[in-house]
């Protein structure tokens, strides 16, 4: 008999990787503080004598907001600084800076329950571009936000989340390590098989 999980509450978000295009496995995104989602709608109303009478609401992408202390060689390639043409050790940020795609993977953890729910937003892009804020004296190392837009990806979804107690049991243990390192939409599908 399959697994259900009926309850879940989110007390912890962690193993943030971020894969980029062409990337042939994910990075540690760094040590995050939290994550924020919230997704745009497109409202069709249909209105009958001025009055509206249904209205049907579709997803057309989310707005993430992370805040974390984020790996060096992540941010740079979030922001598209680059030392092409440069001495070593130089990066640059420009008119010509370009953020790379990429894919989101984390673990969200309820610790009342002890259950993880794997979590992946396929089709990202930054949506803001290079902030930086420096403050001398400070207490406490301030975490960089960063504004991301998560958008449909060839399937028609920007989110996919799974319970690891509801995965086939055979295959679980393979089946979260492929959506920490490699995520793809199609590994998603029904008709996924594990490449051998």
């Amino acid at each position: 008999m399959p697994t259900i999980i009926e309850d879940f509450d989110a007390t912890r978000i962690t193993n943030l990787g971020i894969k980029f295009d062409g990337d042939t496995a994910s990075t540690p995104f760094g040590c995050t503080g939290s994550v924020e989602g919230e997704t745009e709608l497109l409202e069709l109303v249909k209105k009958c004598e001025g009055v509206e009478v249904k209205k049907r609401s579709t997803p057309q992408k989310m707005t993430l907001t992370i805040s974390a202390h984020i790996k060096v060689a992540v941010l740079r390639d979030v922001y598209g600084l680059s030392n092409e043409g440069l001495q070593p050790g130089v990066y640059a940020y420009g008119a010509d800076s370009m953020s790379k795609p990429f894919v989101l993977t984390a673990d969200v953890i309820d610790e009342f329950e002890d259950v993880t729910k794997l979590i992946a937003f396929p089709n990202c892009t930054s949506s803001t571009g290079l902030k930086i804020t420096i403050e001398n004296g400070a207490d406490e190392v301030a975490e960089v936000e960063i504004e991301f837009t998560a958008m449909i990806d060839d399937y028609r979804k920007c989110y996919y989340d799974a319970f690891i107690d509801e995965l086939t049991p055979a295959t679980a243990d393979e089946y979260v390590e492929l959506w920490h390192t490699n995520f793809t939409p199609a590994m998603t599908r029904a008709d996924f098989v594990f490449p051998s």
